[in-house]
C-alpha cells in the first residue's frame, strides 16, 4: 500500500542549488517523501549556511530540512564523475546555476539527457535562459522590482524595502508545480520534459494578475493602497498599541455589522460611505473616522467583539506571537526535529495533508555540510556493483 503521507517515496532528486528558490523547491519535494541529495561545494557549501555566522544558519535551516548533503568539487574529475552517477540514478535534477554555468561544468542539456534520458531537469533562473538580462545576477528584491510588485509596497517618501522574500518563494512553488506535472506526464507515457522557470515571470504570474487586469481593462495604474481600498481591508492600532486587521470585502452585511459593533451606526447614513464604491473612494476618511475608537480598548477586546459579530478579523501578530494562537496550536503547524550534532531545530510542517494525515510526513533536521557524503558514495558504489552482476 502506498505511503499516503509520503507520496513521492522512491523518487530520487539531485539538487544543485543555493540560497532560497532552488533549496525550497527541493525541500517541498523532500517534504512529500522524495530522497533529495543536495550537492554542495566543499568550501562553505550553500552560501546561506554562513548567514549570521557558522555553517548552520536559520536561513539555511528554513529551506533544507529532509535532505542529505554531499560535497563535490564538480570541476575535479572525481567530483564530476560522482555527479554523473547521481544523475544516472535520479528522477529529477534541480539547478539554479546562472545561464551557461552547467555547460561550463560539462553538464549541458545534451550531456545530461545522454546520461539519463528519462530525467526531469528543472532549471531555475532569474530572468530566463536567454535575452538581455539572462546573465545578470538575480535576487528577490530585483525580481520584485522588475515585475512591478515593489511599487505596490513602497512609499516614495521613504523607499524602504520591507517584508519577507516573495519572488524567491513563489518561484519555488512554480518550479515544484512544473516538476510534478512532468512526473505525471512520464507516468502516462509522455516524453521527459525539461522544466524552466524564472523568478521574473513567476512573480508576475503569481502576484500581479489583479494589477495588470486593472491596467489592461480599466487603464488604472495600481498603487500600494488600491488592493486594500478595493477589498476594504483595514488595520488599526489598539489601546495596547497592538494591531488588528479587519477585512470587509464586498458583502454589505460586513460593513453594517462593523459599524454597528463599533457603536458607530451614524456612519451607515453618512453619504461618504453609503455604498461600497463610496467606501472605496473615501477609504482614508473611513479609516480616520474609526481609528480613534480602536484606541479606547486593547486588541483582545476588539477581537472578541468583532469576532462575535461574525466579521473577518484577526490580530496582527509579530512572529513571536504566532505559535501561541489557538488555531496554530490546533493545526500543529510547528514542530521540533533533532540533529545529532546541532541539537534541536524548530521547523514548520508542510501545509499539505493527504487523507487528513501528515503526522508521519518526513521530518529530519537540515544536514550539516557534507554530512551524508560517505553514505551516498557508498550507495552509488553499491548501485554500480549491482549493475555489473
Amino acid at each position: 500500500m502506498p505511503d499516503v503521507t509520503a507520496p513521492l517515496k522512491g523518487i530520487r532528486v539531485v539538487e544543485l542549488t543555493t540560497m532560497i528558490t532552488g533549496p525550497m523547491t527541493g525541500q517541498m519535494l523532500a517534504d512529500l517523501g522524495a530522497d533529495v541529495v543536495k550537492v554542495e561545494q566543499p568550501e562553505g557549501g550553500d552560501p546561506f549556511r554562513s548567514f549570521r555566522g557558522g555553517l548552520y544558519s536559520p536561513h539555511f535551516c528554513g529551506y533544507n530540512r529532509n535532505k542529505r548533503s554531499i560535497t563535490l568539487d564538480l570541476r575535479a574529475e572525481a567530483g564530476a564523475g560522482t555527479f554523473r552517477k547521481l544523475i544516472e540514478r535520479s528522477d529529477i535534477l534541480i539547478d539554479n546555476v546562472r545561464a551557461g554555468g552547467l555547460e561550463r561544468l560539462g553538464f549541458g542539456d545534451v550531456v545530461v539527457r545522454s546520461i539519463n534520458p528519462k530525467l526531469v531537469h528543472c532549471s531555475i533562473t532569474g530572468f530566463g535562459a536567454d535575452g538581455p538580462y539572462a546573465n545578470r545576477p538575480a535576487y528577490d528584491a530585483i525580481a520584485q522590482a522588475l515585475s512591478g510588485m515593489s511599487s505596490l509596497f513602497l512609499d516614495t517618501a521613504t523607499a524602504d524595502i520591507t517584508g519577507p522574500t516573495t519572488a524567491d518563494n513563489v518561484t519555488a512553488h512554480v518550479a515544484c508545480q512544473g516538476i510534478l506535472a512532468a512526473l505525471v506526464g512520464l507516468g502516462r507515457g509522455h516524453a521527459p520534459l525539461r522544466v524552466e522557470v524564472n523568478m521574473l515571470e513567476a512573480t508576475i504570474a503569481s502576484f500581479m494578475a489583479d494589477p495588470f487586469g486593472y491596467l489592461h481593462q480599466m487603464g488604472l495604474v495600481s498603487d500600494p493602497k488600491l488592493r486594500p481600498r478595493t477589498s476594504q481591508s483595514y488595520a488599526f492600532v489598539c489601546k495596547d498599541m497592538k494591531l488588528i486587521a479587519v477585512h470587509l470585502s464586498s458583502q454589505e452585511k460586513f460593513w453594517k455589522a462593523f459599524a454597528t459593533s463599533m457603536g458607530r451606526e451614524e456612519l451607515l447614513s453618512d453619504t461618504r460611505f453609503a455604498t461600497r464604491p463610496d467606501r472605496i473612494e473615501n477609504y482614508a476618511a473611513l479609516h480616520l473616522a474609526l481609528a480613534k475608537d480602536f484606541l479606547l480598548l486593547p486588541r483582545a477586546a476588539w477581537f472578541e467583539r468583532l469576532s462575535e459579530a461574525g466579521l473577518p478579523v484577526a490580530p496582527i501578530y509579530d512572529v513571536s506571537e504566532v505559535e501561541s494562537d489557538p488555531q496554530i496550536r490546533h493545526l500543529q503547524t510547528f514542530c521540533d526535529v533533532e540533529h545529532p550534532t546541532e541539537g534541536r531545530v524548530r521547523t514548520i510542517r508542510r501545509p499539505l495533508r493527504f487523507e487528513g494525515q501528515r503526522d508521519d510526513q518526513p521530518l529530519s533536521a537540515p544536514p550539516t555540510l557534507g554530512e551524508h557524503t560517505a553514505e551516498i558514495l557508498c550507495e552509488l558504489e553499491e548501485d554500480t556493483d549491482s549493475a555489473r552482476l
